[in-house]
């Protein structure tokens, strides 16, 4: 499934025009973290917030204030503290980009600092086509991306990565690259951004499928049917490589019978329908153990 980015500024009347947009899957405000306090925080919280409304199937992509330090306060760990949501994730730091104006007006500066989540943005839709939802959208460059407006060090990584802060870095002969896929989340469970991603995506697609049982004589034969089509679904996505586990009985199981519906449920018009999946979660960390081995060693 492909659902469109759109970036628009949050506020409570268009966060409920938003809602009823169903093709919308990222939210965005790049450029509100470089106006004064106390307006940045209130954005952050207000995207979070409409990505956590119900049925709302989307992430919130955050930017860091222009020009924020790591450890000097106010710093982008000091930022990171006030966050935390299983349906955002924060970009640090700002990318340098040439200027589009200056090409017309020769008083522009050539080059000018812009958030990172517009191009996260971007990332996101990018890898979606690709590879798929359920793919990791790090280890990807920067379209458009110059310079950094600051320098991400291999040990600041090491530091601002468990928090929960992807890093923007320009690695050698690679170019600059996304080098983080976490939320902002301390659920260890919703720890990556793209199993977050996944589960929307899977939760949306699910429950906008099966909207044909609504109404439905609550019975076996529904009850079939509603197991066949979500199994359906779910095989092509094992097929496609997004679940882990080596046959489909591996990769996810449905139930919907006599045991997820109580005669309560039946008696209030509920359909209960239990969904497992087994999700493939990036390799981070990629670890080789190099040893010494004698001529005459064996096995």
């Amino acid at each position: 499934m492909e659902r469109a980015v759109r970036a628009l500024p949050i506020t409570r009347r268009r966060s409920i025009s938003l809602l009823a947009l169903e093709d919308v899957s990222i939210v965005a405000a790049p450029g509100a973290s470089s106006f004064a306090a106390p307006l940045p925080a209130a954005v952050n919280q207000s995207l979070i917030g409409h990505a956590e409304a119900r049925r709302a199937y989307r992430i919130a992509v955050l930017d860091t204030p222009p020009g924020l330090e790591v450890t000097a306060d106010p710093s982008v760990k000091s930022l990171k503290s006030l966050i935390d949501s299983k349906y955002a994730a924060l970009y640090y730091p700002w990318i340098t980009i040439a200027n589009p104006l200056a090409a017309t007006d020769p008083s522009q500066p050539s080059l000018i600092d812009v958030p990172p989540s517009g191009a996260v943005c971007g990332i996101y839709a990018r890898n979606d086509v690709q590879r798929g939802v359920w793919k990791a959208p790090a280890n990807e460059t920067v379209t458009g991306a110059l310079a950094l407006q600051r320098d991400v060090r291999f040990g600041e990584q090491e530091v601002l990565n468990p928090l929960g802060i992807n890093c923007i870095r320009a690695l050698s002969g690679r170019g600059i690259r996304v080098w983080g896929a976490r939320t902002t989340s301390s659920d260890p469970e919703w720890k990556y951004v793209n199993i977050r991603r996944y589960f929307l995506y899977l939760e949306a697609s699910i429950d906008r499928g099966s909207q044909w049982a609504v109404f439905e004589s609550n019975g076996e034969a529904l009850w079939a049917n509603v197991r066949t089509t979500v199994s359906d679904f779910l095989y092509n996505e094992w097929v496609s490589g997004a679940l882990l586990g080596t046959s489909p009985k591996e990769a996810f199981f449905v139930r919907c019978d006599r045991t997820t519906m109580t005669q309560n449920d039946l008696d209030n018009g509920r359909l209960i329908c239990l969904v497992g999946v087994a999700a493939i979660k990036p390799a981070e960390f990629v670890i080789f153990r190099i040893g010494q081995k004698t001529a005459d060693a064996r096995g």
